[in-house]
């Protein structure tokens, strides 16, 4: 369930203080001022797997990390903030990145920066574990505070894929959530490296492939789950989807086939599914012919759904 933090029923007197709680306590140890000394917004937390996402959606304010609040607690996270609404600063490094919607930049909580909000705004906020992400990416501190564009490439990605999350987060399950996180933070890194040196090559077709896999997962259920179905939902053609997964070791639909057939067989080794049919099962994951399915089952995993069933 999403912690909400919201200055809806709190005094006009007390607000400024409370949202200096609030940012503290949603993310990292900061400080707040704002222009007569007022804040009215909220703060939607939710947790996913190894990552916190939020949105922030407030009036305007000034928000500063110092060198004695980093000193006060051991707080080693990046920060992501992805602009929805209005607009917004971030300085670190010496750098100042300036975001318009759908850009976002990332910043370092081991190292002081300030956000700067001249009104109304509204943000997604992705927070990851630092040594997660030093691990993924050479020289962080070059790329703090420097703007990716959210028109195209891995920013459009971001901005398309936070947006869904956000509708679906309550809903999914562990499993299914530790995969989209990861989808994530690969995005993350996909538009990040495109500011320096890429840790890896293609980033923007391995964010879309995460960005696909993740949509996968979250839409097994549905029959018409297709390449097309998917380019259509995903704003992208056919061939670009089949570029992305040029170097899988198999194609984007064995791809989905193969996901759909794993979380039946999942499900039958779930003691809570003990009480529904095998065909009741695998309609939830997209199949809509029991013989069909029962021939691909055998042949992915060698044995019928019955005799995995039994054990």
């Amino acid at each position: 369930m999403p912690r909400v933090l919201t200055t809806d029923t709190v005094e006009a007197r007390d607000r400024l203080d409370f949202w200096n709680a609030a940012v503290s306590d949603a993310y990292v140890r900061l400080a707040c001022t704002a222009p007569d000394g007022d804040v009215v917004g909220d703060i939607r937390v939710d947790s996913l797997a190894t990552l916190e996402l939020s949105r922030v959606t407030a009036t305007a304010q000034h928000v500063v990390r110092t060198p004695s609040l980093i000193a006060s607690t051991a707080e080693d996270y990046f920060l992501v903030s992805l602009q929805t609404r209005g607009a917004g600063r971030i300085s670190q490094d010496g750098r100042t990145a300036e975001l318009a919607p759908g850009d976002f930049a990332l910043y370092d909580s081991t190292r002081p920066y300030t956000l700067q909000f001249d009104g109304p705004f509204q943000q997604y906020v992705l927070m990851l574990p630092g040594p997660t992400l030093r691990s993924r990416l050479r020289d962080t501190p070059t790329l703090t505070a420097r703007r990716v564009q959210g028109a195209a490439g891995a920013g459009h990605l971001m901005i398309e894929m936070i947006r869904t999350l956000a509708l679906d987060v309550d809903v999914l399950e562990p499993g299914a959530a530790a995969a989209v996180a990861q989808g994530v933070e690969h995005i993350v890194v996909a538009g990040l490296s495109s500011l320096g040196e890429a840790p890896r090559p293609e980033p923007s077709l391995a964010a879309r492939r995460e960005q696909v896999k993740a949509h996968v997962r979250r839409h097994l259920g549905d029959p018409g789950l297709s390449v097309a179905a998917l380019a259509a939902a995903l704003h992208t053609s056919v061939s670009s989807l089949h570029r992305a997964f040029a170097d899988e070791p198999c194609s984007l639909a064995e791809w989905i086939w193969a996901q759909r057939l794993d979380a039946v067989r999942a499900d039958l080794l779930d003691p809570a599914q003990r009480h529904r049919t095998i065909s009741e099962l695998a309609f939830d994951r997209g199949f809509v012919d029991a013989s069909h399915f029962s021939r691909a089952f055998r042949a992915r995993f060698g044995r019928t759904a019955r005799e995995v069933r039994k054990g």
